[in-house]
């Protein structure tokens, strides 16, 4: 089975996890395929990405 690569842009790092494209740009990630609906993140980008969103997900924990 093929490993994914990273899907921002200018990364080639091995990917954990992926999220739709929209929640990728909304915490300021920008994916390298603009057609893509998913888009694959590194451990790195991955960390970003949960720094970014914490206060949405937070909120959206408390409104449950």
């Amino acid at each position: 089975m093929p490993e994914d690569k990273c899907g921002i842009d200018g990364c080639s790092a091995p990917a954990v996890r992926s999220y739709s494209k929209k929640a990728c740009e909304g915490a300021g990630l920008k994916p390298a395929d603009e057609n893509a609906k998913r888009v694959h993140v590194c451990k790195e980008h991955n960390k970003a990405f949960k720094k970014a969103t914490k206060v949405d997900r937070k909120l959206e924990s408390l409104g449950r």
